[in-house]
């Protein structure tokens, strides 16, 4: 059988939700969307249905995953949904429902429910992506109110770049969320991983009416360039990892691998993974993105190819064939592997694929 797998510890995910609630002092939506980052979401909700306060995805499909999985807790679509039949199956499996659109507001004035549903109104605050215009918010609100069909409306907005620790940004959308919604409603929804992590000056702990919605942070990544106290606390979630299936030795000046990127300086001893791109390990990862060979620091040499990787064991002689190599986990965080391909956690996370999965609680 293949070597390459990802390991997922459930304990670590609970951990980090709890650390979560804990910073924040506030219920908290455990962001289980994209198949939980890539690692399982159904397993994932299983694992902290029991803490959670409820579970995002970004949209319908990937909610009734979890409803037919058993999952009872609240689990709110992000995205809302996309055309005015999937009010029907939303209410009869009683989801959240983002509205970011005014077609989404008409469509709901429009059909026949049997049950109010519960919307999470979106306000653009600085993202530019979706959401009502600050200037639309209070009218959005007001026919909600008025259709007679929601029973419960969260004001929400989401930080553009509270994941850079100085950027006078998110004061600015902070800003623009409190004018739009002042005097509207009690419940809200702002915090995602890096607001939750690296702004705490700007909210009040333990704010009754505050919901969370830590996502990266469940896994254990960093979404900071640098260190961050809070972040440090993180316990990574995945092990990517796969076993040395072949050695070679090169001579000074030949190459190994495609395009002839690495060429040997030294004698050099390589060791062969089976690991590629296909598996979902970046592509353009450079020479010297950090592995670990047997639990020793190592790096990577030569282009990552769909089916296998190489690595540099000249300073291991007691690696070879059969040697365990972590891609990343504990010993080799993933936003360091992100940050020297160019990419962050959250993409290497996602496209982790072909390779085996365990979880481990």
């Amino acid at each position: 059988m293949r070597p390459a797998r990802a390991l997922i510890d459930l304990a670590a995910l609970r951990h980090n939700y709890r650390l979560a609630r804990e910073l924040g002092g506030a219920r908290a939506l455990a962001v289980v969307k994209a198949d939980a980052y890539g690692h399982g979401a159904v397993r994932c909700a299983r694992a902290l249905e029991a803490e959670a306060d409820g579970f995002a995805v970004a949209c319908i499909e990937e909610a009734l995953e979890l409803r037919e999985a058993g999952i009872a807790a609240p689990i709110l679509l992000l995205e809302g949904f996309f055309e005015s039949a999937e009010l029907e199956p939303i209410q009869r499996h009683d989801l959240w429902c983002v509205v970011h659109s005014p077609w989404q507001l008409e469509a709901i004035e429009r059909t026949a429910l049997t049950r109010p549903l519960t919307c999470w109104l979106k306000l653009d605050s600085g993202m530019h992506r979706v959401g009502f215009a600050p200037a639309d918010y209070r009218a959005a609100h007001a026919r909600l109110m008025a259709s007679g069909k929601v029973a419960r409306i969260v004001a929400m907005s989401h930080f553009a770049r509270a994941d850079e620790l100085d950027c006078p940004r998110v004061a600015e959308q902070l800003a623009q969320f409190e004018t739009a919604t002042a005097g509207l409603v009690a419940e809200f929804s702002l915090r995602n991983s890096p607001a939750l992590l690296g702004w705490p000056q700007f909210f009040r702990h333990g704010h009754g009416d505050e919901w969370l919605r830590p996502g990266i942070m469940l896994y254990g990544a960093t979404p900071f360039e640098r260190y961050q106290e809070q972040a440090a606390q993180l316990r990574p979630v995945m092990t990517l990892e796969s076993r040395i299936i072949g050695v070679r030795e090169l001579p000074a000046g030949e190459p190994v691998g495609y395009g002839a990127r690495f060429v040997a300086s030294r004698p050099t001893r390589v060791g062969v993974v089976a690991m590629g791109y296909a598996d979902g390990y970046p592509r353009h990862a450079p020479n010297g993105t950090p592995v670990a060979v047997d639990g020793r620091p190592a790096q990577l040499i030569g282009r990552v190819s769909m089916d296998m990787l190489t690595v540099d064991l000249t300073d291991l002689p007691q690696a070879g064939l059969g040697s365990r190599v972590e891609l990343w986990g504990a010993q080799v965080p993933a936003s360091e592997v992100a940050a020297a391909a160019g990419t962050i956690a959250y993409q290497l996370f996602c496209n982790v694929r072909r390779v085996a999965r365990s979880w481990l609680d």
